[in-house]
């Protein structure tokens, strides 16, 4: 479409080989490329607050369903812009992605994450989280090729009719496959007490840093959540736009047509749907069975045999709990936390050793000087993906599992917001360079974005062993410090009974 408009104003090409492949075409169709990403990704961000208010209305299984049917309008009404062409086409496509804001695949993600997060053990969250990815991807490998196939066999139209088939498919599967579930079946803490901005900006306050009350009864501040958002915020910033520089890159340096870029794009997401299905939850299995064996068990009781500050009650309505009978409960609870907490401190040092690896092979691919060195690269790409179902995975152990759905809205929001931002800011800085000759330059400075990423993770870290986390949708600052008094009062009366 680009290449169309560029030679309704200027001479007829002249020269040899294909007539789009000079720079000033290339720096513009990176241009609207950037554009039409992030009207995109912004529309998915605005999504997402529709889909989760969705899943407390209606309940998750109805609100996946409409978010994978609303996709099928967008598509179907993308035909037109293709078939126009040239710049009034580029400005159908533009506008269609409005619709994106009531359905995509933003909202469905984030609702079919919750569902999994809802209905397997926490300890098999990130794996799961990931394998989700990779079907998504793998999917979008399929959708690649036969769409590429499909175009070159019939016409423009034909990817757009499959894609939209799919989609009807896929929501009517949805439909009879998943069980339904009650919006009820929400966390209470999840649901909209109030209306207005404040319940649509809810889940932001999970980013805030998080009270907790350490074994000795002291409350403190953790910000292990808000490192851990800022470090996945520049880690996406570094890759998100790994997918569109690839494409970029080969067709303004190594002159890839429609079709190469077809099978350049299957392949990278082949790929890393294959990675995140099947080495990925590995990876993370082996970690945490080494990692569990290599860290030392932390101490549950003082010298004296009773049960440490740990144990203090973590809602107001404990106290009316008989004292021993809650302190059994958790002592499990504790327990079995502290096991799962020390087997997925690997989460978090694979989360940041993933960003090193990504933006080594990141460099890797700034080298390439041939056709084939594009393939590998996309090829070798994908072996440091697995940092957004990781740090799922973690924020949903970092949070109680009354915030574990606005965690996850939480996370995919700034995952989104990465996106956008990575899109608008190296799809300029590519644009820049384009002109130049000098499109590798992108790659290194992804890769330095990568390293800072992994620096700011540096500074997350779980919750110290045996604290407690402080809910603060159950109950104020004010009444948590008085409960931590009345519990030492009441256990100093217990004492001098005895």
């Amino acid at each position: 479409m680009e290449c169309d408009t560029f030679y309704d104003a200027s001479p007829p090409y002249g020269g040899d080989g294909d007539r789009c492949s000079i720079a000033e075409i290339a720096a513009r169709t990176a241009t609207q490329f950037s554009i039409f990403n992030m009207s995109t990704t912004l529309c998915g961000i605005l999504n997402l607050f529709v889909a989760r208010w969705q899943v407390q209305r209606f309940g998750p299984r109805a609100a996946l369903v409409a978010q994978i049917f609303v996709p099928a309008i967008r598509v179907a009404a993308q035909i037109p812009g293709v078939l126009t062409g040239k710049r009034t086409g580029i400005a159908i496509l533009q506008a269609s992605q409005v619709i994106t804001i009531f359905g995509g695949p933003a909202g469905y993600f984030f609702v079919i994450n919750i569902i999994a997060g809802g209905v397997v053990e926490p300890a098999r969250r990130t794996a799961i989280f990931g394998k989700l990815q990779g079907c998504i991807m793998l999917g979008e490998g399929i959708g690649f090729l036969a769409g590429g196939m499909a175009g070159n066999a019939f016409d423009i139209r034909a990817p757009f009719i499959i894609a939209f088939t799919s989609f009807l498919l896929a929501g009517v599967y949805a439909r009879a496959a998943i069980p339904y579930m009650a919006p009820d079946s929400v966390p209470v803490e999840s649901r909209p007490s109030q209306g207005g901005v404040s319940t649509i900006f809810a889940p932001l306050k999970i980013v805030l840093p998080q009270r907790l009350r350490l074994v000795d009864g002291r409350v403190t501040k953790h910000y292990g959540v808000m490192f851990l958002c800022g470090g996945f915020f520049l880690g996406v910033l570094a890759t998100g736009y790994a997918p569109s520089l690839i494409q970029m890159y080969a067709a303004a340096d190594f002159d890839f047509n429609q079709a190469d870029n077809g099978w350049l794009t299957s392949e990278f997401a082949f790929m890393r749907g294959l990675v995140l299905i099947f080495i990925f939850p590995r990876i993370v299995t082996w970690g945490r069975r080494w990692f569990s064996s290599a860290t030392p068990t932390p101490e549950r009781f003082d010298e004296s045999g009773e049960a440490s500050a740990a144990l203090l009650p973590s809602s107001p309505g404990r106290w009316d709990a008989d004292a021993e009978g809650w302190a059994r409960e958790e002592l499990v609870r504790l327990d079995t936390c502290d096991q799962g907490r020390r087997s997925r401190l690997f989460d978090l040092v694979f989360l940041r050793w993933s960003l090193v690896v990504d933006g080594a092979l990141t460099t890797m691919a700034a080298f390439s000087t041939r056709r084939w060195h594009v393939y590998l690269a996309a090829l070798v790409l994908p072996f440091g993906s697995g940092s957004a179902p990781t740090a799922k995975g973690i924020i949903s152990d970092m949070c109680s599992e009354s915030q574990r759905d606005d965690a996850l809205h939480t996370i995919t929001l700034v995952e989104q917001v990465a996106k956008l931002a990575a899109q608008g800011l190296f799809g300029f800085v590519f644009a820049s360079l384009a002109e130049e000759r000098k499109a590798y330059g992108t790659f290194f400075c992804n890769a330095a974005v990568a390293v800072t990423a992994m620096a700011v993770l540096l500074l997350s870290s779980f919750p110290p062993a045996n604290s407690t986390l402080i809910d603060e949708t159950a109950y104020g600052e004010d009444l948590a410090v008085s409960e931590i008094r009345t519990w030492r009062a009441k256990t100093s009366v217990q004492e001098a009974d005895r």
